[in-house]
């Protein structure tokens, strides 16, 4: 099962790229984590919140094409690193490739959270996207440490 996170935004500073990247090397092939940089839609005059969140949902479900869909939002389950790892199995056994999305500036249109199979609270803090990128991928990079028995996690 490849891991996509798919964030609308790019140009993310070098500290992100390389944080990314660690955690990302130490993963196997067949769990891979690709980071997949949507292009966000412009404000314009005219160009309503509305507008840009389906313009940017469009950009988003062709990407994910038919992987499991999570969607980060706020108002999603929150979860320990432990459930965390019990769903990474759980998305193994469904046969099928899993895709994360953090929505652009506007957020995520409701259209793609009721298409998402999951949608999964980060945190009660409003987190910058740089630091969600890092934090999906050290993560995703726990969770499978602790599904292959690593003592990477402490309880």
């Amino acid at each position: 099962m490849k891991l996509r996170i798919i964030s609308v935004g790019h140009k993310m500073p070098a500290w992100v790229e390389a944080a990314c990247a660690d955690f990302t090397k130490r993963m196997p092939r067949e769990s891979s984590i690709e980071i997949i940089e949507i292009k966000p839609e412009k404000r314009a005059a005219g160009n309503s919140t509305e507008n840009i969140q389906q313009i940017e949902a469009k950009r988003i479900l062709e990407a994910v094409g038919k992987d499991y869909l999570i969607a980060c939002d706020e108002h999603g389950q929150e979860i320990t690193t432990l459930q965390l790892a019990n769903k990474m199995q759980h998305w193994q056994t469904l046969g099928r490739d899993a895709s994360i999305v953090i929505g652009g500036a506007d957020g995520l249109h409701p259209s793609l959270k009721q298409q998402a199979h999951w949608l999964w609270g980060l945190s009660k803090l409003t987190l910058p996207h740089a630091f969600v990128r890092v934090l999906l991928c050290e993560q995703l990079y726990r969770a499978y440490s602790v599904n292959q028995g690593h003592p990477y996690h402490r309880e």
